[in-house]
C-alpha cells in the first residue's frame, strides 16, 4: 500500500497544481497521513481512517476560511461579455444545416439560432449566450433600431 500512497499523493498534488481549485491539496495531506500509517506497519483500515480523518478534518475547517480570505469574485471572460450586444448576420442562420456568421464589434462568430428559427443575412440580431465559440442569438425587434458593428 506504500506505492499506492505515494502514487495518490503525487497525483492530488498535480491536480492541485494544474487546477488551484484548493480541493486535492487536502486529499494529498491524507494521502501523506495514511503514507506514514502505512509505513509504521498499519493495517489498511487504519490507513483509510487516518487518510479520511486527515482530508475530511482540513477540507472542514481550512477551505471555509480560505474562501473568507479569497472570495474570488466572478469576472466575466471576453466572451461573456457579448451576452446582450447587437450584431449583424453576415451569412444566414440554419441551425438544421449548421451555417451561420455574425459581426460583432468588428468580429466575425459562427452563430446559431437560441430558438431555432432561420434568420436571413443582414439581419439585426441580439447575442443570448456564448456557445463555446459560437454566439447563440435572437432576431432583434423591428421596432429597436442601431447595430454595434
Amino acid at each position: 500500500m506504500i506505492i499506492f500512497w505515494i502514487i495518490f499523493f503525487i497525483a492530488a498534488l498535480m491536480a492541485e497544481a494544474a487546477t488551484f481549485a484548493l480541493v486535492s491539496v487536502w486529499f494529498a495531506a491524507g494521502a501523506l497521513g495514511a503514507l506514514i500509517t502505512a509505513s509504521l506497519g498499519g493495517n489498511l483500515t487504519l490507513q483509510l481512517i487516518v487518510f479520511t480523518l486527515i482530508s475530511g478534518i482540513l477540507l472542514a475547517f481550512t477551505r471555509p476560511l480560505l474562501k473568507k480570505l479569497f472570495p474570488g469574485k466572478f469576472i466575466p471572460t471576453n466572451s461573456e461579455l457579448e451576452v446582450g450586444k447587437t450584431a449583424v448576420v453576415t451569412e444566414a442562420i440554419d441551425n438544421e444545416t449548421g451555417k451561420g456568421r455574425v459581426r460583432l464589434g468588428g468580429v466575425n462568430w459562427a452563430a446559431v439560432s437560441a430558438d431555432g428559427a432561420k434568420i436571413p443575412e443582414k439581419a439585426v440580431v441580439t447575442v443570448t449566450e456564448v456557445r463555446s465559440a459560437k454566439l447563440a442569438v435572437i432576431l432583434k425587434d423591428a421596432d429597436e433600431a442601431g447595430t454595434q458593428e
